[in-house]
């Protein structure tokens, strides 16, 4: 089973998301995978891009879920000096970091995620599917689908 959101790390909702997906993924681990897609909304959230650009830089060194988890967890300190910080602390290379920033190496494969979701019909973050299917419902009610829907195909 796949479970793909769509997020945003300056959102709050989504900061509340990824409080509870370390809980899930160890309950479905075996049986489930987690994808997450940029979907920065850049008119209320001025760090979103900036921040999935790092989480992307971070992706190239094998470190995207560290950088990931990191960014929620600082949320309300989002900007370039927290990221050169985040950067040091998981040993990335910072310099090459702010070149890519620079460069805006990671906007397309960001800016592909955020139109994949508007085909999807995302329109607020975060969004959910499962399998392929948006789940509507609230947060926490994720786990009890995932696993009915795993009941299902048993």
């Amino acid at each position: 089973m796949t479970l793909v959101e769509y997020g945003d790390y300056e959102c709050p909702f989504c900061r509340a998301a990824h409080k509870i997906m370390p809980e899930i993924l160890a309950d479905f681990r075996t049986n489930l995978r987690f994808v997450f897609r940029n979907f920065p909304i850049r008119t209320i959230h001025p760090h979103a891009l900036r921040a999935a650009e790092v989480a992307e830089f971070a992706g190239t060194h094998g470190k995207f879920w560290q950088m990931h988890g990191l960014l929620f967890d600082n949320q309300e300190r989002l900007g370039d000096a927290l990221f050169t910080d985040l950067a040091a602390l998981l040993n990335l290379p910072r310099t090459e970091m702010m070149r890519a920033l620079q460069a805006g190496t990671f906007v397309k494969r960001i800016r592909e995620d955020f139109r994949g979701g508007i085909i999807s019909g995302v329109d607020g973050t975060p969004t959910f599917f499962i399998n392929g299917v948006r789940f509507d419902r609230p947060i926490e009610k994720l786990a009890e689908t995932i696993e009915m829907l795993l009941a299902s195909t048993a």
